[in-house]
């Protein structure tokens, strides 16, 4: 299993939804910012929104297992291979990530519970 690189590409807001439904004074989102880094394998890293870790866990388990050595979805979605550009599921102010496979190997770095 490999590591993979998360990567907040962009923090967005819906002017108009947020208008209709957001609370007064929404932003953007206000846990992350453009350009952090997080690296994943098994665990949600250490920092990242739990919110944000249930909208992409399910692409990082498939790039770390091996899905990145082709492209996602018969390759009509992404162009580049290990890569996946996924967001948060945050209707108002959805957070864009980028996942990249890396060739850093995964380590258990803890005991787990039996």
């Amino acid at each position: 299993m490999k590591k993979v690189k998360i990567t907040v590409l962009k923090t967005t807001l819906d002017r108009e939804l947020a208008a209709e439904y957001g609370a007064e004074g929404l932003g953007p989102c206000p846990m992350l910012r453009e350009g952090t880094v997080f690296y994943a394998d098994y665990a949600k890293p250490e920092g990242l929104c739990d919110e944000a870790w249930k909208a992409i866990y399910q692409y990082v388990f498939a790039l770390a297992h091996g899905a990145g050595e082709g492209l996602f979805y018969y390759g009509d979605w992404i162009r580049k291979p290990g890569v996946a550009i996924c967001s948060c599921n945050d209707g108002l102010r959805p957070v864009i990530f980028k996942l990249e496979t890396t060739q850093e190997t995964s380590q258990i770095d803890y005991t787990p519970v039996r």
